[in-house]
C-alpha cells in the first residue's frame, strides 16, 4: 500500500539517531515514583464513589458526571501543554503539577455537595494534565534509546498507584470517612519532592544535550496525510482499551456487590487484583515490543483479550477473580507500545503526542464512566458488562498499522538500546 510505504519511509528517515547515553534508571525510578503518587491519588476518587453515592444521595450517572469532570480537565488540556512545552520546555511544571492535586485532595476530604465534589475533581485533573506531558518526555530523555522499556517503568508506577489507591482506601479511608482522605495529602507533597529532583535533572539535561537532541528529533517531515490515518487506528485501539478498562475499573466494586453479594472491602479487593495485573502488563509490554516489534504486542494485546472479556459476564466467582488477572494483564500490555509507536511517528513533537494520546485515554475514561453510568442506571451494570465484552474485537483495526522499519534489526542487534 503506497500510503503505508511512505509512512514508514518517512518513520525511518525521522527516527532520531543513538544518544550514545545509557538509560538513566535512577531517573526512570523517579519518573515512576511520581507517577505512582499521581495516579493513587486519581484512583482514590473512583474508589471512594461508595463513601460519596451514600453521604451526597448520588446516582451512577452523577458518579459518572464526576468522572467527566475530572478526566475532560485532564484531557483537554493535556495535548495544548505538550504542544507548547515542546517548544519551551518548563521542568517546573513537574512539581507545580502537584499543587493542584494536593489542593483537589484537601477540597476532597471536606466537600459536602454535588458542585464541590465536581471541582476538587477538576483541581486533581489540571495537576494530572500538567503532570503527564512533561514526565513522558523525561522518561524517553532518560531511555537511552530504550524507549519502550523507558515507557513501561514509567507507567508500571502510575498503574501500580491505581492499583494501591483502592486498598489503600479499603484499609485508610473507609474506616475514618471522608476527612481520612486529607492524610493522602502526603503523597502529593512526597510526589513535589521527587519531581523536583526529575526538574533538575531535565534542567541539566537540558544545558548538556538540548541542542544535539533538537537536531535529531526537531525536523522530522512527516506526511501528515499518511500519518493521519495512522494515528487514528491508534486512537480507535485506544478507544476499545480503555472504555473496556474504564467499565471495569468503575462499576466493578457495584458489580461484584451485585452479583455476588461481596462486602465494600472485599469488592475493592477484587478491584485491587485487577489494576494489579494491568500493573504486570505494563511492566512487560514495552520492554517486549522493544524486542518482537509494536504492531505484534499491539495486536496480540488488543485482540488477546477478547475470549476472556466475552467470558466474563457469565463467569462464577473463582473464575471471575481469574479472567480478571488475565484480561488486566493481557489489554495492558499496549499502551506503551502504542505511544512509542505514535512518538516515533511524530518525534519532534514528543509533548503534543504525549499529551494527546494521554489526554484521548483520560478523555474516553471520562466519556466511558458517564455513557456507561447512565447505561448502569437504566439496564443495570451485569448488562453493561455484557455489551461492553464485545469492545476488544475493535482490535481487529491493528491490521491496518504498517510495521515500523528496523523495529526487529533494532531490538534484536541492541544497538538503539546501548546507544
Amino acid at each position: 500500500m503506497k500510503n503505508a510505504a511512505t509512512l514508514t519511509s518517512n518513520a525511518a528517515s525521522s527516527r532520531p539517531a543513538p544518544s550514545g547515553r545509557q538509560t538513566a534508571f535512577g531517573i526512570l525510578g523517579v519518573m515512576s515514583a511520581s507517577h505512582l503518587l499521581n495516579d493513587m491519588i486519581q484512583s482514590l476518587m473512583i474508589a471512594v464513589y461508595p463513601l460519596f453515592k451514600g453521604g451526597l444521595h448520588l446516582s451512577f450517572g452523577e458518579l459518572g458526571v464526576v468522572t467527566l469532570a475530572y478526566q475532560l480537565t485532564a484531557s483537554l488540556l493535556q495535548p495544548f501543554i505538550g504542544h507548547y512545552t515542546d517548544r519551551t520546555p518548563r521542568p517546573g511544571s513537574l512539581p507545580v503539577s502537584m499543587i493542584f492535586s494536593l489542593c483537589g485532595l484537601l477540597l476532597l476530604s471536606r466537600v459536602g455537595s454535588f458542585p464541590g465534589l465536581i471541582c476538587a475533581a477538576m483541581l486533581v485533573g489540571t495537576g494530572s494534565s500538567m503532570f503527564h506531558p512533561e514526565s513522558s518526555r523525561v522518561a524517553r530523555l532518560a531511555s537511552g534509546g530504550r524507549h519502550g522499556l523507558a515507557q513501561s517503568i514509567f507507567q508500571v508506577g502510575g498503574n501500580t498507584g491505581s492499583a494501591i489507591g483502592p486498598l489503600l482506601a479499603a484499609l485508610f479511608i473507609a474506616p475514618r470517612g471522608q476527612h481520612g482522605i486529607a492524610w493522602f495529602a502526603l503523597a502529593a507533597v512526597l510526589a513535589m519532592l521527587l519531581l523536583s529532583l526529575a526538574s533538575r535533572w531535565y534542567r541539566r539535561d537540558m544545558a548538556q544535550h538540548g541542542a544535539r537532541k533538537r537536531s535529531a528529533t526537531g525536523k522530522a517531515a512527516l506526511d501528515l496525510r499518511t500519518v493521519v490515518p495512522v494515528i487514528a487506528i491508534l486512537m480507535l485501539l485506544m478507544f476499545s482499551k480503555y472504555f473496556y478498562t474504564v467499565s471495569i475499573s468503575n462499576y466493578l466494586i457495584f458489580y461484584l456487590q451485585g452479583k455476588f453479594g461481596l462486602g465494600v472491602q472485599a469488592a475493592q479487593l477484587h478491584l485491587f487484583i485487577f489494576l494489579a495485573a494491568v500493573a504486570a502488563g505494563t511492566l512487560v509490554g514495552g520492554p517486549l515490543a522493544d524486542r518482537i516489534g509494536r504492531k505484534t504486542v499491539i495486536w496480540f494485546s488488543i485482540m488477546g483479550a477478547a475470549p476472556f472479556t466475552l467470558a466474563l459476564p457469565y463467569a462464577s466467582l473463582p473464575v471471575t477473580t481469574i479472567l480478571l488477572i488475565a484480561i488486566g494483564f493481557i489489554v495492558s500490555s499496549a499502551f506503551s507500545a502504542i505511544l512509542v509507536y505514535a512518538q516515533e511517528l511524530m518525534p519532534g513533537r514528543i509533548g503534543m503526542v504525549s499529551g494527546l494520546f494521554f489526554g484521548f485515554a483520560f478523555g474516553l475514561g471520562g466519556i466511558g464512566a458517564a455513557v456507561l453510568g447512565r447505561a448502569a442506571d437504566r439496564h443495570g451494570i451485569p448488562a453493561v458488562y455484557a455489551v461492553c465484552a464485545w469492545l476488544p474485537l475493535l482490535g481487529i483495526a491493528a491490521a491496518w498499522l504498517p510495521r515500523q522499519p528496523g523495529e526487529r534489526a533494532d531490538a534484536g542487534s541492541g544497538s538503539e538500546q546501548r546507544g
